[in-house]
């Protein structure tokens, strides 16, 4: 395929480099002129089979594209969208935001004005990350095994979800079907909620040095992702407040549940029913998979395998069926 990556951070720069090694034709594009002579140069050093070229505008970029990938944070994506309009691009555009309500709405709000319509849109999350930022930390391998949200709403166009499926899937990563709404409240629990929690468990050790010296791997495995660049874990949490905050609200009360435990006359025993529910939650934790199997290619089909934690692994050339993993249930 002719794609055009429109910025190279993390995401961006691994699914630049991820494409141009599986063969497709890439253009990137980022708005800091820095980032770009960087991709140029590496460009330059890597192999003929996975070079990719850097454009100097996202219009140069898409004209030579029949799909967009949006690969900047939510502020940006307005801003990405106008010149989308302005260049008069009308292929398949998918992102990879953190939050998808947002996303498809601006989508919406912004493509409507053009009079040249998109082919479509189809909204998408690789769920990979690090704590290292920008084209440096880009690795083409960050997407293998990862679980990756594609959008199937009312309005999309099955056969452009499936196009996009079965790119991804190439890629190694593994297509979880479901809807924007469902995406943001489940990445509120397990995204958004622990890049705060992280953040305010490394704030902790700022006026206490011994309890720097002592921290070792609870405090290092907790804190991870407080490395994330402090802009993009607001555009994150931010763009996500109205699923985030009653999860945020749980996890306070639970907490101060615990501080009430501790205050008991035996809190060692008081606080063992409190913890096990999440002992066991991280015990089971991943879900071991079960038999693939292969579906028809229907959206109530593949939506009813997301709303299950459901994955897909490879689309059929035909697009008639997808080949899927339900997790395994418990002996």
């Amino acid at each position: 395929m002719d794609i055009a990556v429109i910025g190279l951070g993390l995401i961006g720069g691994s699914m630049l480099r991820a494409l141009a090694s599986a063969g497709h034709s890439v253009l990137g594009y980022d708005a800091d002129p820095a980032t770009r002579a960087t991709a140029r140069t590496a460009a330059a050093q890597s192999a003929r089979d996975s070079r990719w070229q850097i454009t100097s505008t996202v219009r140069d970029a898409a004209n030579a594209a029949s799909l967009v990938i949006m690969a900047v944070p939510l502020p940006a994506v307005p801003g990405v969208l106008d010149e989308l309009v302005d260049a008069g691009y009308t292929g398949l555009l998918t992102d990879v935001t953190s939050v998808k309500g947002p996303v498809r709405d601006l989508v919406r709000t912004h493509l409507s004005r053009s009079a040249n319509p998109l082919a479509g849109y189809v909204g998408g999350h690789p769920m990979a990350g690090r704590e290292r930022s920008g084209f440096a930390a880009a690795d083409p391998h960050l997407f293998t095994q990862c679980a990756w949200v594609l959008c199937l709403e009312e309005t999309t166009n099955l056969s452009d979800w499936l196009e996009l499926a079965s790119l991804i899937t190439s890629l190694g990563a593994r297509v979880v079907p479901t809807t924007a709404d469902e995406h943001d409240r489940a990445v509120a629990r397990i995204s958004h909620l622990p890049h705060l929690l992280a953040v305010a468990l490394a704030a902790t050790v700022i006026d206490n040095p011994l309890a720097g010296t002592l921290a070792a791997g609870s405090f290092r495995d907790g804190t991870r992702v407080a490395g994330s660049r402090p802009e993009l874990i607001a555009a994150m949490c931010g763009g996500n407040a109205a699923a985030l905050r009653p999860v945020l609200d749980e996890v306070l009360d639970a907490l101060d549940a615990a501080g009430s435990l501790l205050e008991s006359k035996d809190p060692m025993k008081s606080l063992v029913p409190w913890l096990r529910p999440g002992h066991d939650a991280r015990s089971s934790w991943p879900t071991p998979a079960g038999d693939s199997i292969d579906l028809p290619a229907k959206a109530d089909v593949l939506g009813r395998l997301g709303r299950v934690g459901g994955w897909i692994i490879g689309v059929a050339d035909d697009r008639r069926t997808v080949t899927a993993v339900r997790p395994a249930r418990p002996d």
